[in-house]
Formats: C-alpha cells, sequence, structure tokens
C-alpha cells in the first residue's frame, strides 16, 4: 500500500529525532519541521505537539480527544486557574519528601499513572513501556481493562506493584474471571470505574471511523463474552440509538458482591458528588476516585478540581483520589491541599509514550515531580503531612 505524503513526513521526522543529528539541532527554534530532542521539553504540554506529529491522526484523536465539543475537556483544565495558594514563609524546607504509602505500596511521590485504553496506539510496547516507565519513578501504574496486552504479561513487565481498573463486562461471569485473574496476576488494587454505562459520543472518532479502520493497537477487553444457551432470553436492542455496557443494569448490589469476592483494596472510579461519595463510605469502598473520565464521557460534567472539596467531605476517613486534566505540580499541589491523597495522570503519559517511547513516559512524570517539589518548596511544605486547605484560595 502506497505511503501518504503525511506517513512519509512521520517517518521522516521520527527518523531525525532519533538520529544524533538531533543534537545538532538544539540552537534551533522548534518548528514543524523538525523534531525537538527529549531534553529540550520543559513541560509536559510540549510532549503533546510531538506526539501528534509522530502518531497517525486517528492514534492521535482516540489519546486527545474528548466528547461532544470538548468543552469538559477545556474546562478540566481553566478549574485550576480559578484556585491560588497562600504561601508561607521562613520555613526549613530543606528535607523535601514526597514519599508516601498507598495502599501497602511505597510510592516516590502522590503522582500514579490513570488507567487509559491501548498504549498500542501510542508505542509499539504499549504497556509494557508504561509499566517499565511507572517502575523507574516508583509509582503505580493502573492497567484498563482496554489495555493492548495481556494483563499476566503486564504484570510480568516489572516488579513495582500494579492496579487494575475494571470496566464490567460484557457479562458477570466474564467481569469476575477477569477479576480474578488479575488478582492472581498479582495486581495489588481493584479500581471498579462506573461511569460508564454508555458509551460516549466522541465526535472525533466518529469522523475517524468514516476514514480508517478501527486503529491497530487498541485491545480488545480481555474476557470473552460467553455464549448465550438457547433458553435465555435475547437481549433487547438498547432504545434510541445508545451503546450500553453492562454497567447500565448495575447497582451498588454489584459492588457489594464484588467487594466480597476481592482479597485486595476495591476502589470506586467515576464519583463526582458527595452523594455518591456517601454511597462508596457506606457500602465499604476502599478508596474513591474522583473522575470525570478525562472529559470523555458526560460533557458538562464538572472539573473535578470543583468538586473534590465535597467528595473529600462525604468520604470521611475513605482515602480520595483525583484525575481528568492534571498537567503541572501546581495542579497536583492544589488536589493535596484539597485533600486528594494522590493524583492520577492520563492523556500526558500517553503523549510521553507516543513522542519518545519509554523515556518519554519517564520524562514526562519526572517532570511532574519536580514541579510538585518546587511549589512545595516555595509554598514551605516540607512534606505531604505538611499540606492542608489553608494552602489554597478560591
Amino acid at each position: 500500500m502506497p505511503f501518504t505524503r503525511r506517513q512519509y513526513i512521520q517517518a521522516f521526522a521520527a527518523y531525525l529525532a532519533a538520529s544524533p543529528l538531533a543534537r545538532a539541532q538544539r540552537d534551533l527554534p522548534y518548528t514543524g519541521e523538525r523534531m525537538p530532542s527529549l531534553e529540550e521539553l520543559v513541560n509536559v504540554f510540549e510532549f503533546e505537539p510531538v506526539c501528534k506529529a509522530r502518531l497517525p491522526q486517528q492514534n492521535y484523536d482516540f489519546i486527545a480527544g474528548g466528547v461532544d465539543n470538548e468543552w469538559s475537556v477545556r474546562h478540566n483544565r481553566e478549574a485550576f486557574d480559578k484556585i491560588t495558594f497562600r504561601p508561607r514563609m521562613m520555613v526549613d524546607t530543606s528535607g523535601m519528601d514526597l514519599s508516601l504509602d498507598l495502599f501497602g505500596s511505597k510510592l516516590s511521590c502522590p503522582i500514579l499513572i490513570a488507567p487509559t485504553a491501548g498504549h498500542g496506539l501510542a508505542t509499539s510496547e504499549g504497556e509494557f513501556a508504561t509499566a517499565r516507565a511507572a517502575a523507574k519513578v516508583q509509582t503505580v501504574m493502573a492497567l484498563s481493562t482496554n489495555a493492548s496486552q495481556q494483563l499476566e504479561k503486564v504484570a510480568a513487565a516489572s516488579s513495582f506493584p500494579k492496579w487494575y481498573q475494571l470496566y464490567p463486562g460484557p457479562d458477570l461471569e466474564g467481569t469476575f474471571e477477569r477479576t480474578y485473574r488479575a488478582m492472581g496476576a498479582g495486581f495489588k488494587v481493584i479500581v471498579l470505574t462506573v461511569d460508564g454505562p454508555y458509551g460516549s459520543h466522541r465526535e472525533r472518532l466518529s469522523r475517524d471511523r468514516i476514514r480508517v479502520a478501527v486503529p491497530s493497537g487498541l485491545g480488545a477487553r480481555t474476557a470473552k463474552r460467553r455464549q448465550r444457551p438457547d433458553d435465555e432470553e435475547p437481549v433487547k436492542p438498547p432504545p434510541y440509538g445508545l451503546s450500553p455496557a453492562l454497567m447500565n443494569r448495575l447497582d451498588w448490589r454489584f459492588f457489594d458482591d464484588l467487594k466480597k469476592r476481592c482479597n485486595v483494596p476495591v476502589l470506586i472510579k467515576g464519583i463526582l458528588t458527595a452523594e455518591d461519595a456517601e454511597l462508596a463510605r457506606q457500602h465499604g469502598a476502599d478508596g474513591i476516585v474522583c473522575s470525570n473520565h478525562g472529559g470523555r464521557y458526560l460533557e458538562y460534567a464538572p472539573a473535578t478540581i470543583e468538586v473534590l472539596s465535597e467528595i473529600v467531605g462525604a468520604a470521611g476517613n475513605v482515602p480520595v483520589l483525583v484525575d481528568s486534566g492534571f498537567r503541572r505540580g501546581t495542579d497536583v499541589l492544589k488536589a493535596l491541599a484539597i485533600g486528594a491523597k494522590a493524583v492520577l495522570v492520563g492523556r500526558p503519559v500517553l503523549w510521553g509514550l507516543g513522542a519518545y517511547g519509554e523515556a518519554g513516559a519517564v520524562r514526562v512524570l519526572e517532570l511532574m515531580r519536580t514541579e510538585l517539589a518546587l511549589a512545595m518548596g516555595l509554598c514551605g511544605k516540607p512534606n505531604l503531612t505538611s499540606i492542608n486547605r489553608t494552602l489554597v484560595k478560591f
């Protein structure tokens, strides 16, 4: 099949970036005609255009896209600008310490890798590269149900603790079978995601499907739908043209059942209201992840940083984590001040993978960790226990 002009440009750009000649370009301004070396990038935002230039359009669109007109994606970022710091001076911050213990694992910092699908869209090594990157930074990778590689193989890719994100489906039998596989493979936490009862309307992907087939590297879920017995009632077609998932038929009784079957902590991900945080606490959730799925399901869902305070308040002693829109160390510090135990980062890690592979993912995490340490030092906060709500002003 002949190459398109775009594919030739992408292939040549990738060659240049990998070449020793790239070092000679450092003094040149970054333009669309050349790829910068990894050392030139100074924040995580700068990884996105490199990732975009190197990936096929449909792969990039899957990573970058949100739902409908992507207001929620943009608002996730805008909401951080409404919060400022109240820094304290004359504090000894010479012994900076960002480490924490989280569900039995010692981490270098409160920045984790969020579960995101199909890392094979960003790099041929897929989640194997992500797992190794997480291990190098000594943080947790949460593996998506929709990973490009089998969960057992990803578990074996590095020795550092990993979590498993669980989408219910395609049926209850398959859901529990996959849960047992994850625990058997050594995943330390199960993260039940509950905010996707229906497939969302992602317009970028709809347009891409008109032009191309489903991009390679987007893994199918790792449990096959069991055969329906002949005497089982057939499932009615979905109304109104919706794309339902198993989650649309489940309630808190399913969570209770899942919790009983698990011998590891079970977190519930996708909580955006105090009411649901209270229910999660009542039903024995070991942790809550405040998440709007990176703006990929419900358009005009609130930014997580906006609702984090009410969720922390309703959760009581249950640890609250948060994701969606985090790009800076200062973003992380704001969430910690409001009461989050840790932050999960999704798209930036994929930008790093798409731009430079495993080394790019490592660099993204290191940049955010360094930014967090700097912000803490400038605010007079030498460790995580010293951070509290008096640090921020809305």
